[in-house]
């Protein structure tokens, strides 16, 4: 069974799934947070069609490990998504995942304008695949 990836943001979600393995981490482009019934049937759709087996969902906390306005929606998503998943969720620390996300587009290459429409989604697979490399290692998250 896959993992997938969310960062949540505000407007909208990036989305990252692994392989059917479990070793690598892929993105998986973005959908918008609301209204929140779409988001839902969009989720279990993309759930359903790539058999999720469980969800991993960044936890943004502060540089100094604190907790401010945006965990604590990430939190609220965090409980939304338990009140209907049938399946495990999962939260990472995100720190600096955006900027590392920003860094490999550039060294990439890619314009500004396409960076922005894939940030979230290369974000997202940058935490999935922190997450998927600790449990290679044998630990449990």
């Amino acid at each position: 069974m896959r993992a997938l990836g969310l960062d949540h943001g505000s407007r909208r979600i990036g989305l990252a799934l692994s392989d059917p393995v479990g070793v690598f981490a892929s993105p998986h482009g973005f959908m918008d947070t609301h209204p929140r019934k779409r988001l839902q049937k969009r989720l279990q759709a993309l759930m359903d069609d790539k058999q999720v087996g469980v969800l991993v969902v960044g936890e943004p906390l502060g540089m100094d490990g604190s907790v401010g306005a945006q965990a604590e929606e990430a939190q609220e998503f965090v409980t939304w998504l338990r009140s209907w998943v049938s399946v495990p969720v999962e939260q990472v620390d995100e720190r600096l995942t955006s900027v590392m996300a920003e860094r490999a587009m550039i060294e990439g290459g890619l314009r500004r304008e396409d960076r922005k429409k894939k940030r979230d989604a290369v974000a997202a697979a940058i935490l999935l695949q922190g997450w998927l490399d600790t449990r290679g290692q044998g630990h449990e998250s």
